[in-house]
């Protein structure tokens, strides 16, 4: 009887399209990105959050802000429209004009990391250690984190790079750069959420915890 059904369906000829079946899946790199970016975002809002508890406390105080911060900022901004860049030169073919994309993102990352860490020193330097009270503590753990992340997706653009030089550009090129600029764009906005709390006066962010709706202290 199997036989017998398998022939009415008449294998041998043309059949129509199955829309499950054919319709285009992303690709596994793609979702496991989303997943990661969605793992990432909790992370910060959960720390972002436990900042704003933080800070309705009578002993949190404000930070001195190094213009430095904003120099630094400038730097991950030009590294995200770097890879951006690349990644539209990566789609078009355009090799030489990846290569120096991908080149000068790295560089203005690397420069982005440094200045943090000259940011920290400075903190050192006035006395503002990670024990000294809570709003240090979180600038250095938030600060921290996104470091780790940002170094993290320097591995990542380097992955790129390799396969890039020995691939050539191509459709998997293209792919690479694309998650990365991705992950850099992303990385990009959680900074300038973490610049603005932690540029935030203790009034603003006691406001700011009231209109998302804590209360109390």
């Amino acid at each position: 009887m199997n036989l017998l059904a398998a022939l009415a369906v008449k294998p041998w000829l043309p059949q129509p399209p199955d829309p499950g079946r054919d319709a285009p899946r992303a690709p596994a790199a793609a979702v496991g990105l989303r997943v990661l970016l969605g793992v990432i975002a909790m992370l910060f809002a959960l720390f972002a959050i436990a900042l704003l508890v933080r800070a309705r406390l009578p002993d949190w105080q404000a930070l001195p802000w190094p213009a430095t911060l904003w120099l630094n900022t400038g730097l991950l901004a030009a590294s995200s429209v770097a890879l951006q860049f690349a990644s539209g030169a990566a789609r078009r073919g355009q090799d030489r004009g990846l290569r120096g994309a991908l080149a000068a993102a790295a560089a203005l990352a690397l420069g982005f990391l440094a200045g943090q860490g000259w940011v920290w020193a400075q903190f050192v330097a006035a006395g503002h250690f990670v024990a000294s009270h809570p709003a240090a503590s979180f600038f250095y753990l938030l600060t921290g984190l996104h470091g780790l992340h940002l170094a993290g997706g320097l591995v990542a653009l380097g992955w790129a790079a390799a396969g890039l030089a020995r691939e050539g550009p191509g459709e998997r090129s293209a792919r690479r750069v694309a998650l990365c600029a991705t992950y850099w764009h992303f990385l990009f906005a959680v900074w300038l959420v973490l610049f603005a709390l932690l540029a935030s006066s203790p009034g603003t962010l006691v406001a700011l915890g009231s209109a998302v709706g804590m209360h109390g202290h």
